[in-house]
């Protein structure tokens, strides 16, 4: 079974560590016959340039018709307006092909310096909805001004979209139980006390769910409380499931708390597809100086392949994944393989080729 995965190397540092991402996937297609083929298509800055649009149909529909897609950063805060051709393409992606899973873990490296310990979550954020304009209206943009000075903000929580994140929070903490033969919990993360309505839908999504699952331990926390936490001690947290802006904002806070975004993979899932993502901007102001660290899309990638095992049911590519996870553990024991956001001075070609050397010795 030939898998097609479409790749975007989006703006800033994206063509560096899309390189880096697309070489591991290389040597790992060719070492454990996975059977994979990578498109790549424009998108971002130089799309706008080509075709005047950051993302054009053509790409569109080429993710449409992929079984997985790679997205490099993107600079969309620097686009133009929409009606310049200024799309945001992750922002798109996610509502064209009903991503409505946003998995983002967070966990401590040995050797890699921190300002946690002992944290191993998981982040599970609603991706469709919520606060974010450009995507929680069927026509027009949930965000608008009715006279000058004033801004107003539509929030959209719905029962449909509630309910099937909790699902597949809790799904995922099932996993975790039977791999880890130990209870999982899932923390609710809201702000019922203020927001009761849109909150509270959400909140009985989640109980609903939680009593499908006896085999997982389930406790609600208010979102300013969980900040707080995460810092104190992230050890508490094994799956945290929440709404699109609280996911987005304690994802970020998570995985710095960790060690650096640098590190942080994330997966964009439907039923159906997914899309690794890295969980950090363009960094334009360090673009094209091969000091970018590429791990994150790197294990984006990674949790790309386990979801396409998961769900073709193929072993080999589960174990691609299990390979990169381990390959890149190893790789960061020795201070010589940290790059600038980790305190080092390695750059991007330089951990790739060492990354590739452990892949090498582990197959």
């Amino acid at each position: 079974m030939t898998i097609n995965l479409i790749a975007f190397d989006g703006d800033g540092i994206g063509p560096e560590i899309m390189t880096s991402t697309l070489e591991v996937i290389d040597l790992l297609s060719a070492k454990l016959s996975l059977d994979v083929n990578v498109e790549k298509e424009l998108i971002g800055v130089k799309s706008l340039k080509a075709f005047g649009t950051t993302l054009p149909e053509k790409a569109l529909l080429k993710s449409k018709e992929a079984d997985g897609i790679i997205l490099g950063p993107v600079d969309h805060n620097n686009y133009p307006a929409k009606s310049e051709g200024g799309l945001n393409p992750s922002g798109v992606l996610r509502i064209e092909l009903d991503l409505f899973a946003n998995i983002r873990p967070a966990k401590n490296y040995n050797n890699v310096q921190s300002l946690s310990k002992n944290m191993d979550l998981i982040i599970v954020r609603e991706n469709t909805e919520g606060f974010y304009a450009d995507r929680n209206m069927v026509d027009g943009n949930g965000e608008f001004s009715p006279v000058e000075g004033v801004g107003l903000a539509f929030r959209k929580i719905t029962k449909k979209a509630s309910l099937r994140i909790a699902e597949e929070a809790f799904n995922i903490a099932k996993n975790i139980s039977l791999s880890r033969d130990k209870k999982i919990k899932v923390h609710a993360i809201h702000k019922a006390n203020v927001m009761r309505l849109t909150d509270g839908i959400f909140l009985e999504a989640c109980r609903q769910i939680s009593s499908k699952y006896s085999d997982v331990q389930y406790e609600e926390m208010l979102v300013d409380a969980c900040a707080a936490h995460i810092v104190r001690d992230s050890s508490q947290f094994d799956i945290i499931v929440t709404t699109n802006m609280f996911g987005d904002i304690l994802s970020d806070l998570a995985t710095e708390l960790s060690g650096s975004l640098g590190l942080a993979g994330s997966l964009n899932a439907s039923q159906n597809q997914a899309m690794a993502q890295a969980q950090h901007g363009s960094a334009n102001d360090i673009a094209g100086k091969n000091t970018a660290n590429p791990i994150s899309l790197i294990l984006s990638a990674s949790m790309l392949l386990n979801w396409l095992g998961e769900k073709r049911k193929l072993e080999n590519f589960i174990l691609a994944s299990s390979l990169i996870n381990n390959s890149v553990i190893k790789l960061l024991e020795n201070d010589s393989n940290l790059t600038k956001d980790l305190g080092g001075t390695a750059s991007t070609q330089e951990i790739t080729k060492k990354l590739i050397n452990i892949l090498n010795h582990y197959i």
